[in-house]
């Protein structure tokens, strides 16, 4: 029972990490129907920022901002080259194959400015604390705290601003939202600007979670943040939390059970299992969460 808790604490972590990029994807993806396939790349930069950050400063925290930072900034980038083809006429097929391009080109970029060698932040020691049945690091601890005020943000920010009205709204029907007097481009751009800033800062903290940091870091996990997304529900940011949570407590307890590299594989065998019997996700509608 206690290795089973041990997993458990292991799981809420990588769950932790997990909903933030996870709502960043289901958000943007929400507002321009458009999956973005160079997530992980927006990812990576945050780690890669946070490293460079650290020749500076040991300041984490400016680090984190920094990281959130550079994911807005890629993600900017992508928005206006996504318009301009959008406004040509694009297909949404299209569109998509421009994300793996952007990610790809991303990766390239990387390697060409960092190499491809594993690299690492450095971190102090962090305190060992026993929170009920789990082990967690004051670290650990932390990164679970960002997520749970992260998620609380996003909450926030959706059902009490102006502009998650408006961002809920654009979701729903742009044609709609359009008539009602909502700017969708401008609701958009600022979609994509904290999509980014999340991203970023997931990827500082998979960094610091994995302990390395390569040009495919990011990549590496994006698989697994869409199987959150589509367990959750496409689109549907409090159904990527709840996918995340899911995911993230069956691969890191199953892997104290199984051999580890087959937790992808069980993570994706929950995937299709979900598909089958609620292939709109845990939750269908924002209309169904504010009920």
């Amino acid at each position: 029972m206690h290795t089973f808790f041990l997993g458990v604490g292991f799981g809420l972590v990588t769950a932790s990490v997990l909903a933030i990029s996870a709502v960043a994807l289901t958000l943007q993806f929400s507002v321009t129907d458009v999956p973005n396939f160079s997530h992980g790349e927006l990812m990576t930069i945050g780690a890669y920022t946070v490293l460079e950050a650290q020749t500076l400063t040991s300041n984490l925290v400016v680090g984190a901002v920094l990281a959130a930072a550079s994911g807005a900034i890629l993600a900017l980038i992508l928005n206006l080259v996504l318009r301009r083809f959008m406004r040509a006429g694009a297909k949404r097929f299209v569109l998509f194959v421009i994300t793996i391009a952007y990610g790809l080109l991303l990766q390239n970029v990387y390697q060409l400015v960092w190499g491809v060698d594993t690299r690492a932040y450095t971190l102090p020691l962090s305190q060992v604390h026993h929170v009920g049945p789990m082990i967690l690091t004051g670290r650990q601890l932390a990164i679970i705290a960002i997520a749970v005020l992260a998620m609380l943000s996003i909450h926030v920010m959706l059902k009490y601003t102006r502009f998650g009205k408006a961002q809920r709204a654009v979701a729903d029907n742009k044609d709609l939202a359009r008539v009602r007097g909502i700017s969708v481009g401008r609701v958009v751009t600022i979609t994509w600007l904290i999509t980014g800033s999340m991203a970023g800062l997931a990827g500082f903290i998979l960094g610091m979670t994995v302990g390395a940091i390569t040009p495919t870091l990011g990549f590496n996990f994006l698989l697994t943040v869409f199987a959150a997304v589509i367990i959750g529900g496409l689109g549907k940011p409090y159904g990527a939390m709840a996918g995340a949570l899911i995911i993230g407590l069956v691969t890191e307890v199953s892997a104290l059970y199984i051999d580890p590299d087959y937790t992808t594989v069980l993570a994706f065998a929950i995937l299709l299992l979900a598909l089958a019997f609620r292939p709109q996700g845990l939750v269908a509608t924002f209309r169904e969460v504010q009920a």
